[in-house]
């Protein structure tokens, strides 16, 4: 590998050298590759650029090389970056407006990637000769202003810590150094947007399209070790896992080459066999040249030939480039990558400055030979040997027609960084050198003192420096040195013939607002053929649908998960949900869980069928209870009608219409007075009922009772007794009823939760106690009635109603013991509706069993209804 180092930018000019390093034969690493001089000039400059090469391992030793080899393969298209700084130059040299009375020019530099080397290269730059005299300034014409590089931030960073001693500033248009302790005033601002925001950027597109299962290759270096540490917390938090993390060794000498084939072997496997189907791919400029080892493994692997394609997502860094060896080989996998580019556009005449060069009539690039050689596999004729071996080289051979891999015609961000820097840098001395104070002290201090103390001033004017470059775009640097610069999302689309189309989709833009900062246009997005042009998915686990919720795998990435649905009452309305969520109150989830569904509003209503029914069996069971009170009102006067206390048996039918017409309370929506009076008005009622029971049964015991000689019976027996019964019970429940109401009185409610699917409108009871006080109450005036009735069930008498009133207290008893079960387990206004239908069946047993046999006998036979019949004579 090998890093082209451009120093350009020092005081006292050189003319512009173009230059690319192909082939080439220098006398030592710290030796200019190529330049220009002629004194008298000020050379305002210098730059950095990065390179690659494989070359034969015995010309490359553990020390700094004494010579380079004298044939290296490298990667020519790093050779428009040269053309993009010799571009930029040219433009500002004609530029009047700019640097008036300065002409630019640099110096280039060759670090090899070695650190040695690049400290040497640097120390060599800072004493203006070819000897390196450290620390010593022996040509007092050239006073470095500045330095631009490179793409490598490992060799910027070992420019950086010598220029600090100087206060040189660095302009790096590749990333930045990244170090723990950032040194106050280091001297260095970054061309490129900032590495955070390229995360950023793939985090968004990953999540945008749910891309959670993802494997990521790097270069096996400090870098590489740096973007995953820096990737992978960052992306876990968002929901992001790794299905592998692959890292590519480098290497630089062909018997490094062979010695790894079989490791990249494995990590193509791992790669392919993945079912990761998005692989983010981090690395140098370089890099690429290494990436397409694993497309030409893939070839020529069996195993792996037929494997599915990947989307690649492709760092800023990394060019579209490969070695001159890989020319014809197939880039077929990477086609449809996604690539993060520094934002950039054409400056106007870079496009016909590229294509109209040949080496036969560009004067002054001491590379192009070279650089024509590699790219088109042709040499040009030496004069010196009679033989040639090769394609001859004609010169007119078309740069466009090269692949894309090779060379690119169109201005790259890369490039298009160096253009602005080297405008950035232009425009900086251009403030200094029209300051009167820079002025006075350049008169009167003169040419042949250090200079060195003006240009660390340059900082001042860079971190504050704004204009519009040639190609219109504003060129901002803030306080921090960092160019205030977007991201392209770039869509590639590599043809069968390894030309190359960049479209671009999206963009990142770290001035829009934080929901704004990434634009993509997915129509725009060519895929693999091999995703049948359908959005690619990459997930470990597919998607749970609507109605399920993510369960994690023990021991596995939290994106891989099993589905299971969920629980009642829950519901998941999206994929991929956590955990499954309770709908609001007023809805109830749908049938497959997947969404809420508003709640009905349910209430025992008279427009309903069980309503209309219910109360039309009230209304029936009140008027017959009506017409038995107006049978009894007639017949007054006969026997049956007086025995066992008239009065008691008004009441008692008078307490069964009330009751039957009381059922129609709790029908129809709660209102606030028909949820007061609907177990109030129920409760004083039926144990006005119960009591008149046991008043009559009370009656019939003692009646016989006091027929007995000498009986202490005879003075309770009579109607006083009945009544004193009759009012004493009552007055307890209306107590306990009155207690009720002044303390914690029933209101109209609504019940959420008892039925999912409805919103049930029911009277709160208020005080739940003292409703069970009611009941328990009325339960047990229906036992002792019961129970005395029970006992006098055989007294003999043709119109005893022990034996009825047992019957009819029976019924009484097992409806409301039923009722008890069936109040618990129904829902709803099903529990309305089974109180009453329980208060219409106690009633209608009292009736039924009370008053039908005296009914019988008063209708149909009235023979029997005489006074004879109350005595029975005992057999």
């Amino acid at each position: 590998m090998v890093v082209l180092v451009f120093l350009l930018l020092e005081l006292i000019s050189y003319n512009v050298c173009e230059a690319h390093i192909v082939k080439c034969r220098l006398q030592g690493p710290h030796r200019p590759l190529h330049m220009y001089h002629q004194p008298g000039e000020f050379l305002i400059g210098g730059i950095v650029f990065h390179g690659g090469f494989i070359s034969s391992p015995e010309t490359f030793t553990e020390e700094p090389p004494p010579a380079l080899p004298e044939e290296l393969v490298v990667v020519p298209k790093i050779y428009q970056h040269i053309l993009a700084l010799a571009f930029a130059v040219k433009e500002i040299n004609e530029d009047p407006h700019i640097l008036p009375n300065i002409t630019l020019g640099f110096h280039l530099y060759d670090s090899y990637n070695y650190a040695r080397s690049t400290y040497l290269a640097t120390l060599l730059l800072l004493s203006r000769v070819e000897k390196l005299v450290p620390n010593y300034i022996c040509d007092v014409e050239n006073n470095l202003a500045g330095v631009i590089g490179g793409l490598d931030s490992e060799i910027s960073f070992y420019v950086a810590t010598v220029l600090d001693i100087y206060k040189i500033p660095q302009l790096i248009y590749g990333s930045a150094p990244v170090m723990n302790h950032k040194i106050p005033g280091l001297p260095f601002y970054q061309m490129a947007p900032p590495e955070a925001l390229q995360y950023e950027g793939i985090l968004s597109l990953l999540l945008h399209f749910r891309w959670t299962w993802i494997g990521v290759v790097a270069m096996d270096n400090d870098n590489g070790e740096r973007f995953v540490q820096t990737i992978f917390p960052m992306f876990t938090k968002s929901g992001v896992c790794f299905a592998f993390v692959e890292k590519i060794p480098e290497f630089s000498f062909i018997s490094e080459m062979y010695g790894l084939l079989q490791q990249a072997a494995n990590i193509q496997g791992q790669i392919f066999s993945s079912k990761a189907n998005v692989v983010v791919a981090s690395g140098e400029s370089y890099s690429m040249a290494t990436f397409r080892w694993l497309s030409y493994l893939s070839e020529h692997d069996d195993m792996t030939k037929n494997v599915e394609s990947k989307v690649w997502i492709i760092t800023a860094q990394v060019e579209f480039a490969s070695f001159v060896y890989q020319r014809n080989w197939d880039s077929g996998i990477f086609n449809g990558a996604i690539s993060f580019e520094i934002y950039f556009r054409n400056p106007p005449g870079f496009h016909q400055y590229v294509v109209h060069r040949n080496p036969s009539s560009t004067d002054g690039d001491g590379f192009i030979r070279d650089f024509w050689q590699q790219a088109f596999e042709c040499v040009f004729p030496d004069i010196s040997s009679d033989k040639v071996e090769g394609n001859i080289c004609t010169g007119e051979e078309k740069l466009e027609s090269l692949p894309g891999s090779l060379f690119e015609v169109s201005m790259t961000g890369h490039s298009y960084s160096i253009h602005s820097a080297v405008y950035a840098m232009a425009h900086a001395l251009h403030a200094m050198s029209t300051s009167r104070l820079r002025h006075r002290r350049m008169v009167y201090r003169g040419r042949g003192k250090n200079q060195n103390q003006q240009f660390w001033q340059l900082h001042h004017f860079m971190r504050s420096i704004s204009f519009n470059n040639t190609a219109g775009d504003v060129v901002f640097i803030n306080q921090n040195g960092e160019a205030a610069s977007s991201l392209d999302i770039v869509n590639w689309i590599v043809f069968t013939n390894q030309s190359l189309q960049r479209v671009r989709v999206g963009r990142i833009d770290p001035q829009a607002p934080p929901d704004q900062k990434l634009t993509l246009d997915e129509d725009a997005i060519t895929w693999h053929s091999w995703f049948n042009q359908t959005q690619p998915l990459s997930v470990c686990t597919a998607r749970c649908l609507p109605g399920s919720s993510k369960k994690v795998k023990e021991g596995q990435p939290p994106c891989c998960y099993d589905c299971i649905p969920c629980a009642e009452g829950k519901i998941a309305n999206q994929d991929d949900m956590n955990d499954c969520k309770k709908c609001p109150d007023k809805d109830y989830p749908s049938k497959n869980r997947d969404a809420c569904l508003p709640k009905d509003i349910s209430f025992l209503s008279y427009e309903e069928p069980l309503g209309i029914s219910l109360a039309c069996f009230s209304l029936s069971l009140s008027l017959i209870t009506a017409l038995v009170l107006g049978i009894f009102i007639k017949h007054h006067d006969t026997p049956i009608v007086i025995a066992n206390n008239r009065n008691l048996t008004y009441a008692l039918l008078i307490s069964l219409l009330l009751c039957f017409l009381c059922a129609l309370l709790f029908i129809g929506r709660p209102e606030k007075v028909t949820c007061l009076l609907r177990q109030t008005a129920f409760g004083i009622i039926f144990s006005t009922a119960v009591s008149c029971v046991l008043a009559k049964t009370f009656t019939v015991v003692l009646a016989f009772m006091a027929t007995k000689p000498e009986s202490r019976m005879r003075k309770w027996v009579g109607k006083g007794l009945g009544h004193s019964i009759l009012l004493s019970c009552s007055i307890v429940q209306a107590g306990i009823c009155t207690v009720w109401l002044a303390t914690s009185p029933p209101y109209p409610d609504v019940d959420m939760h008892a039925v999912i699917e409805e919103i049930i409108l029911v009277c709160n009871e208020g005080s739940v106690a003292m409703f069970y006080c009611v009941l328990v109450y009325m339960s047990f005036l229906a036992t002792v009635s019961f129970a005395v009735a029970f006992l006098a069930r055989k007294l003999p008498d043709s119109f005893n109603e022990a034996k009825f009133i047992t019957f009819s207290m029976l019924v009484f008893c097992s409806v409301w013991l039923s009722f008890i079960s069936s109040y618990l387990s129904t829902k709803g206004k099903y529990t309305v509706a089974v109180e009453i239908f329980s208060i219409l069946a106690s009633g209608g047993g009292l009736l039924g069993c009370i008053f039908a046999p005296k009914c019988y006998i008063i209708i149909l036979r009235p023979e029997l209804n005489n006074k004879e019949q109350l005595i029975r004579k005992k057999n």
